[in-house]
């Protein structure tokens, strides 16, 4: 069963398309222009968004709700969720975009080149932003409330940050790579992109290296990734 829910705001038509993944979770799994998509790797960075978008939203959820009476489990799953962070989408995902997929779309259609270049910019600072932001929850977590509002607000930026991110990639960039790359690129775009098995995207065997994190996130994080409470 999958859920369809379109806004009209204003042009391009979004829509984000829902489906369940355990019996009591549905997460996103496409913000996207309307339009059909004919090629393996366009799919797969549409699904390793929304699988990071429900992931960036149920990390934020948690944060506002706070530890309550569980403050072990809080901090290991909010570990965990930036663990994840850092080790798929900008190891896997972000690299093959900059490396594979922005140099062709420039190549192709030049208009789009300061959308890359801002693009190529978060990439580059990536992985230095979700180190901060790990850093700021172990000082929350070993210093105690005095360091909270920090680590919260830095939290709410970055995740803003991220699906804004993401959003500047599904409306310029994968567009305009469907409209102007050739066949052969898209042949050796689908192969470099099917290896990537994101692990909670809900399509591909569990790799065993990410089963304890994969676990510990789906069973205590909040819906729209996990079965805790929402």
């Amino acid at each position: 069963m999958n859920w369809c829910l379109r806004m009209h705001s204003a042009s391009p038509v979004i829509i984000l398309t829902f489906r369940p993944v355990h019996a009591w979770t549905f997460v996103v799994t496409h913000i996207f222009l309307e339009t059909v998509i004919n090629h393996t790797s366009l799919q797969i960075i549409h699904d390793e968004h929304s699988s990071l978008a429900a992931m960036l939203r149920s990390m934020l959820m948690m944060v506002e709700r706070g530890p309550a009476d569980k403050p072990q489990q809080f901090f290991e799953v909010l570990r965990a969720m930036l663990f994840y962070i850092d080790e798929f989408p900008g190891r896997l995902h972000s690299p093959k975009e900059s490396t594979l997929l922005f140099p062709r779309v420039v190549r192709a259609a030049p208009s789009v080149m300061d959308a890359v270049a801002r693009l190529e910019h978060d990439h580059a600072n990536g992985e230095k932003d979700v180190r901060e932001l790990q850093h700021l929850l172990l000082a929350w977590e070993m210093m105690g409330e005095s360091r909270k509002p920090v680590f919260v607000e830095q939290c709410k930026r970055y995740v803003e940050f991220y699906l804004e991110h993401m959003r500047l990639e599904e409306t310029v960039i994968l567009p305009e790579a469907e409209k102007t790359l050739t066949d052969a690129e898209w042949k050796e775009l689908d192969a470099a992109f099917e290896k990537n098995c994101d692990p909670l995207s809900g399509k591909y065997p569990l790799d065993p290296a990410y089963a304890s994190l994969f676990t510990r996130i789906v069973t205590k994080a909040p819906a729209p990734i996990g079965l805790g409470e929402a």
